[in-house]
């Protein structure tokens, strides 16, 4: 009950300022914030919806991906 209440809140607080949202899920220096955070600059609504997408659609506990530089 207590993780639906915070998914709850964390909607919230991205709708009404979409990086506070996504920093509270992920933190400060993830990627998906330094991207919410650059989408909310260019436009209030962009972030919006990639807030929520980010707290609804992806998993916190799925394991990191890891890039591979192409030489």
């Amino acid at each position: 009950m207590a993780s639906r209440s915070c998914t709850f809140l964390e909607i919230l607080l991205a709708i009404i300022l979409p990086p506070l949202g996504v920093f509270l899920h992920y933190g400060c220096c993830s990627m998906e914030f330094c991207i919410c955070l650059l989408l909310t600059i260019l436009g209030y609504i962009p972030g919006i919806i990639y807030a929520v997408y980010v707290l609804v659609a992806l998993d916190r506990d799925e394991p990191q991906r890891e890039y591979y530089a192409v030489a």
